[in-house]
């Protein structure tokens, strides 16, 4: 059973759930809006060119998880699925994952988004297997610490190599599906690398190494 791996933002989904994610929290007052827009704006412009310091991300974008019960972060969540996530529904995503059920395929997400975050969506759209950024939860409370590596840039390779061994799969007739040069070192791993509506640097090199280049938004 060939295994798909399918990054989440930007390319199952049309926009970036960890930044929509602090936009959510500035609109409805649960952060100081121009600190907290300042700073989430800069760190998503710093992941699109490559050059994210992840530990100053997460550090950031945890901490408001920290300050409020799981049921309040749960009950919000539902609003913010409503308010972000369905709108950024992509049909010919749909149609990827059932080509690829179809073919009786494995499908794994693996995001660097915490999750928090992305398991409800990742619910909405039929996924259950996800590897992502694990939290940290105390005393049935997030603590705003990441729980072991966090699955970005060559993380997710490491977080990968320890599921195919958990699971006794192998990369053999994979492919992964990703918008984002952060991702380079897991396309390296796969049989089929496909990048979705690249960002610049990701097209460039898939340009390079003659990789496929598709669309899930047009």
């Amino acid at each position: 059973m060939p295994l798909a791996l399918f990054d989440l933002d930007n390319t199952l989904i049309a926009g970036d759930s960890d930044h929509s994610w602090g936009q959510f929290l500035v609109e409805n007052g649960y952060v100081d809006a121009t600190h907290y827009r300042r700073n989430n704006d800069k760190y998503y412009r710093d992941y699109v060119a490559g050059t994210l310091d992840n530990d100053a991300y997460l550090k950031f974008s945890l901490a408001p998880l920290a300050e409020m019960p799981m049921q309040q972060l749960a009950d919000m969540h539902a609003v913010f699925m409503d308010q972000y996530i369905i709108p950024m529904h992509l049909p010919k995503a749909d149609e990827l994952l059932q080509k690829h059920r179809a073919q009786n395929d494995r499908i794994l997400v693996i995001t660097s988004t915490n999750r928090f975050v992305v398991e409800p969506i990742c619910h909405a759209l039929g996924l259950t297997e996800i590897l992502a950024t694990e939290l940290v939860i105390k005393n049935g409370r997030y603590s705003g610490d990441v729980d072991g590596v966090a699955t970005f840039r060559e993380g997710k390779v490491t977080r990968l190599t320890a599921w195919l061994k958990q699971h006794r799969e192998t990369l053999e007739g994979s492919y992964f599906y990703t918008d984002s040069i952060n991702d380079l070192a897991l396309l390296e791993c796969v049989d089929q690398p496909i990048v979705v509506d690249p960002d610049p640097a990701l097209l460039s090199e898939a340009k390079k190494r003659n990789w496929q280049v598709i669309s899930l938004r047009q």
